[in-house]
């Protein structure tokens, strides 16, 4: 019986169960109905199970490093660089909603503070600029995925730990696959803005201008400088990098560029806590999930299945690679790893797939989903932002949705791609 486990919390999805409700309450009543009752409490004591972990303390730490930084100004003096650099283009604030995003990508890896932030600022700019607002939110959501694939990331920070891979080498080879990603982006709005004559800026930014942006977004991009570079040269660990780089953020936001008050740090913290518990609540349940799963046998009948399909690596990727892309339309993507990743990862590890380059597979696959109708939650945050409907957001974002498709099957084709970086310093076979 055990094995409805998941149709029912599909059926919970589609009715509008928050996630959270859906991942408890689909395993929990077939437990009951099977007469399982003490596998029911094992299930919600591993809520709490499931969050009491050292390495996961990171996202927290990094929500609120990033929060600092958004409400310190920092996101606006990104914003200007990126400017500085690509305004002066056809379709150049377009350009500038990629480029911030890759660079905010640095400070927060998350693709709701990315979508958010730059939202807010970029999306009024663009439509007073000539866009119209539906493709303003649709490339800030298509470019606000970058966020989780460059380091940090807080859901290869989620893989790590339930794979028991190195944060480090996910961090490194998510690298190259974050700025494809970004280039793609750019590359499709120029073809774009040649197509439908997009807006060019007044004028192009002098190289004193460009100077001047650049030092005032210094000590910003120093912020990814250091958290990767404590935690290649093993200074510190992830979790104590993210601590580090909510200290950095502290000190620059109140004492180097003065831009935060003490007045402001009751709600900052309020607004990182509460989205820190909405994904830590989210892991502790996919956790207890998990057990369930364990429990049906499920993983051992998909192995199965999976491996009757065919023997061929290749021609299982490309299998997988459209599962996760469907899964990613309907579940977050801490859930969908904590969940999927110890099915398929070992199934694929075994087939001679490189672990960490599966994990990029499956982290930026599902990352992309974020973005992904009907459920992508970014597309959410940019209809709230734009106040525009997301099923026009929708349809206007399915060019750039193809775009980071191919660059999935490039990257899952291509394993030199993402396991180039990870090689040279050491952290990968």
């Amino acid at each position: 019986m055990l094995i409805w486990f998941l149709p029912t919390f599909l059926i919970f999805l589609m009715i509008g169960l928050p996630v959270f409700f859906a991942l408890l309450a689909a395993p929990g009543i077939l437990l009951w109905l099977n007469g399982q009752t003490a596998d029911i409490t094992l299930l919600y004591r591993n809520v709490y199970n499931g969050m009491d972990s050292f390495p996961l303390m990171a996202i927290p730490f990094f929500m609120l490093a990033g929060e600092l930084m958004n409400r310190g100004g920092i996101t606006i003096r990104l914003v200007e660089f990126s400017q500085a650099l690509m305004g002066h283009l056809r379709g150049g604030l377009a350009h500038v909603n990629v480029l911030s995003s890759i660079l905010f990508a640095g400070l927060s890896g998350s693709a709701v503070a990315d979508t958010s932030a730059l939202g807010s600022m970029l999306i009024p700019a663009m439509e007073k600029q000539g866009y119209t607002r539906r493709f303003a939110a649709a490339i800030t959501a298509a470019s606000s995925v970058i966020g989780p694939i460059i380091p940090p990331s807080g859901i290869m920070i989620i893989y790590a730990y339930v794979m028991g891979e190195s944060v480090a080498a996910l961090f490194l080879a998510g690298i190259v696959p974050g700025v494809m990603v970004g280039v793609g982006l750019m590359l499709m709005i120029k073809v774009m803005a040649d197509k439908y004559d997009f807006p060019v800026a007044s004028r192009k930014y002098t190289w004193g201008e460009r100077r001047k942006a650049s030092l005032k977004a210094f000590f910003p991009l120093l912020t990814p400088v250091i958290i990767l570079g404590g935690i290649l040269g093993g200074i510190f660990t992830p979790t104590e990098a993210a601590a580090v780089a909510v200290g950095y953020a502290f000190i620059i936001g109140f004492f180097v560029l003065r831009t935060l008050t003490l007045n402001e740090v009751p709600e900052i913290l309020s607004n990182a806590g509460l989205t820190s518990a909405v994904v830590l609540l989210l892991v502790g349940a996919a956790m207890a999930f998990k057990t369930v799963v364990s429990l049906s046998h499920a993983p051992e009948q998909l192995a199965a299945l999976i491996l009757g399909l065919s023997e061929n690596p290749l021609i299982l990727l490309f299998l997988i690679n459209l599962l996760l892309f469907v899964v990613g339309m309907f579940l977050d993507a801490g859930p969908a790893i904590i969940i999927l990743g110890p099915i398929l990862g070992p199934i694929f590890t075994s087939l001679g797939v490189d672990p960490i380059h599966f994990a990029i597979i499956m982290s930026v696959n599902l990352t992309v989903g974020l973005a992904t109708p009907p459920m992508g939650l970014v597309l959410f945050v940019a209809a709230a932002v734009s106040r525009e409907k997301v099923e026009t957001i929708a349809k206007a974002i399915l060019p750039f949705l193809a775009v980071e498709i191919i660059v999935i099957f490039l990257i899952t084709y291509v394993p030199a791609l993402s396991m180039t970086i990870p090689r040279i310093t050491g952290f990968a076979n």
